[in-house]
């Protein structure tokens, strides 16, 4: 076993009884192809973690706010378990220095890029959830979730699409619009990239696992962009 997995494991507070888990959940899929002993990526597990997370995510929502509606609930579990919240999640555990990537993704970034470090933490999960059952996996998601399932249900953030388009609005602007950019993936697990731009300006992009959920991502994007870029509207 990898001496920094066993820093991980402490971090995390979970001692996995087949550290293959583990080992797998940060593998990614371009380690593979460079080296042929080893025999399985994240992939699968990525798959598994996304369907676990909405399911804590949601079982976690209908716990602690009991006085929340359905669409006020699915609209906060959808803000949760997005690649932003989940890559912001990944960068504090420091997930990148932990993934096994290929040179070619080493090389190019990809232990910072979002969309690896989201993918890495569904993986992660499932990993939780194979090897310590249910209970284990709502603790540790629990610890690590909260502030943002806290953040999301009291509307700080609720529809990045419409904050985006109020304020853009506001300074006498046109509605910003959205292209897809990209689209990657078998057809049972399509990801999508999409760029929301102003006056064929591109303000931000955004990838996710439907073309709505990118475009949201891609307004989270442009409204970070905005905040940091004082005066935009001015020039």
């Amino acid at each position: 076993m990898n001496p920094d997995l066993d820093e991980l494991q402490k971090k995390i507070n979970v001692f996995f009884s087949e550290p293959r888990l583990l080992e797998t959940a940060l593998t990614h899929p371009s380690y593979m192809v460079e080296h042929a002993e080893v025999e399985h990526h994240n992939q699968r597990l990525e798959f598994l973690g996304d369907a676990i997370l909405g399911s804590v995510v949601a079982y976690y929502l209908y716990e602690h706010f009991p006085k929340f509606g359905e669409g006020h609930l699915t609209k906060t579990r959808a803000a949760v378990v997005c690649e932003p919240s989940l890559a912001a999640v990944a960068r504090k555990l420091e997930l990148g220095k932990y993934l096994r990537l290929g040179k070619g993704e080493e090389n190019s970034g990809g232990r910072k890029r979002p969309s690896i470090l989201a993918d890495a933490f569904e993986a992660l999960t499932a990993a939780v959830f194979l090897d310590q059952g249910w209970e284990a996996t709502c603790d540790f998601l629990a610890g690590l979730l909260k502030e943002e399932i806290e953040k999301n249900v009291h509307g700080v953030t609720r529809d990045y699409k419409t904050h985006l388009q109020e304020l853009v609005q506001s300074k006498g602007n046109e509605s910003p619009y959205y292209q897809i950019l990209e689209e990657s993936g078998p057809d049972h697990d399509k990801k999508f990239t999409s760029g929301v731009f102003l006056k064929d300006k591109l303000l931000g992009k955004g990838t996710g696992k439907s073309k709505k959920e990118s475009e949201q991502n891609a307004a989270r994007a442009a409204l970070e962009y905005l905040r940091k870029t004082s005066g935009f509207f001015g020039k």
